[in-house]
């Protein structure tokens, strides 16, 4: 079993940033990688960024290559997002997700651990 548990979100407006992070502990000496997700009000989750288990290789959706990195330290069993450029549309709950994929995924079905989420919003 993994628990993740996610923070940093809050209230900021267009333009301005946010970094997201995610506490890992339980089975974290396995090869999980790591991915952020999110769902806005009314609709589906989305995939954001994912990091492979090494760290060397990231995966990022079309709305957010350029203006949001994520990165991992293993060390402290630690993942983040670095949010910024932030746009009204990039409001909703953001969630933090292992995979016993080693590589960076996009896919939810692969995430078998999934945090409670933490609300990004962006007012315009």
């Amino acid at each position: 079993q993994v628990q993740l548990v996610e923070s940093g979100g809050g209230l900021v407006q267009a333009g301005g940033s946010l970094r997201l992070s995610c506490a890992a502990s339980g089975r974290t000496g396995s090869t999980y990688a790591m991915g952020w997700f999110r769902q806005a009000p009314g609709k589906e989750r989305e995939f954001v960024a994912a990091i492979s288990w090494s760290g060397f290789s990231t995966y990022y959706a079309d709305s957010t290559q350029g203006r949001f990195t994520i990165s991992r330290d293993a060390a402290q069993n630690m993942v983040y997002l670095q949010m910024n450029s932030l746009k009204p549309e990039d409001t909703a709950v953001y969630y933090c997700a292992a995979t016993p994929s080693s590589d960076a995924v996009d896919g939810d079905l692969q995430y078998y651990y999934w945090g409670q989420g933490t609300q990004v919003t962006v007012s315009s």
